[in-house]
């Protein structure tokens, strides 16, 4: 009996898949690519991964391209939460690579709540051996004095801050990545990411961080539970940008 040839590649795609070579979340080479490794056609190749699609294997997104299907990452905002606490609860390994350690002038946005001059520092949060987030933390330089590069390596600013922390505020938007965050993270330029600004407050109201979270769209997601209102069902929270 002849079998068919996108359904050929399909099952060895499949194969691979199975076998670990493209790990859950992560792109899948391009369409023009895997045309090329099988000797195939795009529509060919397109007509391969809409089977996998269907088998709930692989899912695709404009601007981004085809990639392994994965659930995402529930981040709840009913409290404070590091992004390790999150991936644990969702069965992740988590893993984090510094990329910058440096007390520097503090930027305009952040200068105002924490003062001149700052520890920043930046960093590739993994779950699963694969980047999950860039992350930029800026520090009071009084509390980030005596603290290292191996330190916030291994832990969290909560576990290390000499304050008791009282809560934070933060701001959840969608952006297109831009080229830095890409090659950190794996992604085409121009694709959709979320990015989370976070300011922590100690429990008397003083501002002790500021951070920023860049997370691949595809990969997390930010849930919250809303009361019910009387008039109005607007989500909470929601603001127009100008």
């Amino acid at each position: 009996m002849r079998t068919i040839r996108y359904h050929q590649i399909a099952d060895d795609l499949r194969s691979r898949l199975d076998g670990g070579e493209f790990a859950a979340g992560r792109r899948l080479p391009s369409e023009a690519a895997l045309g090329a490794h099988y000797d195939a056609s795009r529509v060919t190749i397109r007509k391969s991964l809409e089977v996998l699609r269907e088998d709930g294997l692989v899912d695709s997104r404009q601007g981004f391209g085809w990639f392994v299907a994965a659930e995402p990452v529930a981040q709840p905002l009913t409290g404070l939460a590091t992004i390790e606490d999150q991936l644990a609860r969702s069965g992740r390994t988590s893993e984090r690579r510094i990329v910058d350690f440096s007390f520097v002038d503090a930027p305009a946005a952040v200068a105002g709540s924490l003062g001149d001059r700052v520890l920043e520092v930046s960093r590739v949060n993994l779950a699963d051996g694969e980047p999950f987030a860039r992350v930029t933390v800026w520090c009071r330089e009084d509390l980030g004095a005596n603290l290292s590069k191996a330190e916030v390596e291994r832990s969290s600013f909560y576990q290390l801050l000499a304050v008791d922390v009282g809560g934070a505020s933060q701001r959840i938007g969608a952006a297109v990545v831009e080229d830095h965050d890409a090659a950190l993270l794996g992604l085409p330029t121009g694709s959709a990411v979320l990015v989370v600004h976070r300011t922590t407050h100690d429990v008397d109201g003083n501002a002790v961080l500021m951070s920023e979270h860049v997370f691949p769209g595809h990969l997390t997601e930010f849930v919250a539970e809303l009361p019910p209102v009387d008039d109005d069902v607007a989500p909470s929270g929601l603001r127009l940008v100008e």
